[in-house]
């Protein structure tokens, strides 16, 4: 059997993957690129800002359930009676 024939089959097999990984690899660049530059100063300040609110609430809420633990049963119960 010639052998021969199966040279140029695989030269072009691999040149179209190469291209084909080439051309793959541009589009996700290309495709990074513009959301890079889609995000916006304002938009990250506006998410930290929320962050930042929705961290102090937590640790507000933190800070009563620490004095909730740490305090005598029968000062919270009376707390609790209070409140109704």
């Amino acid at each position: 059997m010639n052998f021969a024939i199966f040279i140029p089959i695989i030269a072009i097999c691999c040149t179209a993957a190469i291209i084909l990984a080439w051309m793959s690899n541009r589009h996700e660049r290309a495709k990074w690129e513009l959301l890079g530059k889609d995000r916006d100063q304002g938009g990250l300040e506006a998410e930290n800002e929320r962050l930042r609110a929705t961290i102090e609430r937590l640790e507000n809420r933190m800070a009563v359930l620490e004095r909730i633990a740490t305090d005598p049963a029968e000062r919270t119960a009376r707390e609790i009676e209070n409140l109704r």
